[in-house]
This record gives C-alpha cells, sequence and structure tokens, in this order.
C-alpha cells in the first residue's frame, strides 16, 4: 500500500468518527479501494451508525461568489487527453493550478477557480481522474476516491506538470502558482518537490507532506495552511517546516484555531467560514507578493 492509499483510507475513516458519513457507507468506500470487509470493519470498529448530516446553514458561500467555469481538454503525457476547468481572467495577473480534494473535479473547485479569475488571476483547475474519463463519468463521490487510490503518484504529478503546460500556454509571460486541498494539499506539495522553475507559489490546504520530501532547488513560495483540530494532518506540519527551512524557501504557516479538516470547502459539514474568509485573504496576498 502505497501513501497515498493510506492517506484516502484514513479520510474515510475519520469521516465516519466524526459522524460525516455512516459506518455502512465507510464500509462501502473502503470495500471500493479494494478492502475485504474484514479489514474494513477493523479499520472503522469504533465507528457508530449515525446518518450523515446536512451541509451547515450558510455554506455555499463560495458558490455564491463563483458562477463556475469553462469544461476544457488538453494535452496530457504520453499522448493522453486531459480534462480541466478553465477560468479565464481579464489581464490576467498570473496562472493558478487548482487541484482538487479526494472526491474528484466537483462543482466546488470549478467554482473555486472562477473566484481566483475574478480576482485576477486565470486559473485551471485539473480533472486528475482524467484517464478514468473524468469525476463526472465516475458518478457518486466514493468512486472517485476509490479510482484515485489506484492510481500511482507518478501519474499525479506527470498530469499536474501537463496543466502547468496548459496554464503556461494560455497565460504567457506571467508567473503560475498552485493550490490544493486535502488530498489536492498533499499533490501540491509533490508538485513543489518536482522543483519546476515555472511554479513560483503555491498553497498546499491540510495537505499531508509525502514521505522523504526534500524540497532543495525549488524556488518556490510555500504558504502552508492547516487546521487545529485536525492531527492527522498535523502530524506531518513539523517535517514540512524544516524540509522548507532546509531547502531555504520563502514560507509562511499558519494553523487556523477551531477549524478543522477540510474547512475551506463550504459544501462539506467540516466548513469554517471566519478560517475559510482570513484564508482566501492571506492566499491572495501571498500570491500578489511572489506571482504578480
Amino acid at each position: 500500500m502505497n501513501e497515498i492509499q493510506r492517506y484516502l483510507q484514513d479520510e474515510v475513516v475519520l469521516d465516519c468518527a466524526d459522524g460525516i458519513i455512516s459506518r455502512r457507507e465507510a464500509l462501502k468506500r473502503l470495500g471500493l479501494m479494494g478492502l475485504t470487509a474484514a479489514a474494513a470493519s477493523n479499520l472503522i470498529a469504533g465507528c457508530a451508525d449515525t446518518k450523515e448530516p446536512n451541509v451547515p446553514a450558510g455554506a455555499n458561500a463560495n458558490a455564491a461568489a463563483g458562477g463556475g467555469a469553462e469544461s476544457i481538454t488538453f494535452a496530457g503525457p504520453e499522448g493522453r487527453t486531459l480534462q480541466g476547468a478553465w477560468a479565464r481572467a481579464d489581464s490576467p495577473r498570473g496562472g493558478v493550478l487548482v487541484i482538487h480534494e479526494n472526491k474528484g473535479l466537483l462543482e466546488h473547485f470549478r467554482v473555486v477557480a472562477q473566484r481566483f479569475a475574478k480576482a485576477g488571476y486565470s486559473a485551471l483547475a485539473i480533472d486528475l481522474l482524467s484517464e478514468e474519463g473524468g469525476t463526472a463519468a465516475l458518478g457518486e463521490p466514493a468512486n472517485a476516491t476509490a479510482a484515485l487510490s489506484k492510481v500511482p503518484p507518478e501519474r499525479f504529478v506527470a498530469d499536474m506538470k501537463a496543466g502547468l503546460d496548459e496554464l503556461a500556454k494560455r497565460t504567457p509571460g506571467v508567473k503560475l502558482a498552485a493550490i490544493g486541498f486535502c488530498f489536492g494539499g498533499g499533490m501540491t506539495w509533490r508538485l513543489v518537490g518536482t522543483k519546476d522553475a515555472r511554479l513560483a507559489a503555491a498553497a498546499p490546504f491540510y495537505g499531508p507532506l509525502p514521505e522523504g520530501t526534500d524540497f532543495t532547488g525549488a524556488k518556490t513560495a510555500v504558504f502552508g495552511v492547516y487546521a487545529e483540530l485536525d492531527g492527522r494532518v498535523n502530524a506531518s506540519q513539523p517535517a514540512a517546516k524544516a524540509a522548507l527551512e532546509k531547502a531555504g524557501l520563502t514560507h509562511e504557516i499558519v494553523t487556523y484555531p477551531g477549524a478543522d479538516h477540510a474547512f475551506f470547502n463550504d459544501t462539506g459539514p467540516r466548513y469554517n467560514a471566519p478560517a475559510a474568509t482570513q484564508a482566501w485573504t492571506k492566499v491572495l496576498d501571498w500570491f500578489g507578493r511572489y506571482v504578480g
């Protein structure tokens, strides 16, 4: 089992423990990832069989500020075709690659791309399930998570770099940045670790640092976002800080008090409006300083 598979399984276990999904749903999702019934039952032994909660009141603030983005396809590695959502800014100050959570390219991330466009940054929200036909083709989000767990990390990296290629083509002459959330936060760390000279800034949101990460030689200014209640991901924060310092990268790490994992996603049950608003303001300030 690779670390991405382990992380995605842990996401299901945590959602079950927090009452976000039922025990039955957790068993189904773990089964889709290839676990036996016995192994899945052991992982969620402490979970009650609760109903899934509704999205909290006041959610969808991001959606209200956005309006979606244009569906596009573009050239990927080895002749593959990739999918994404493109939002063009008038007179773009830079380009931003948006990397989704573990349920794929849902509408929320299309809206995030549009929010960047409104702020002056053309944005491409990439679908890392393009080879599987795209997120929409997989139906329910559990299928998307399961499909992501079966993809080798090297393919994700190659696809993200192709996303940068497409951004560079569509926004010539400007600097590029990346932002990712949860699973996508981990992918953002991986992208920084490729030391791609085009990546001027990055904002990984509560993403686990890949094992053995070495940023030496990278030139990316990193704004790392964490949540106080997100103990699982926070465990990798000291290693992230040490790796950034070792590489001499410009960086800032912020932990938002009272917030939990996935607090930025206003379509989810852990949405925290004050923390999300503050983090968005900080990201725009960071990109303004290091992208344009």
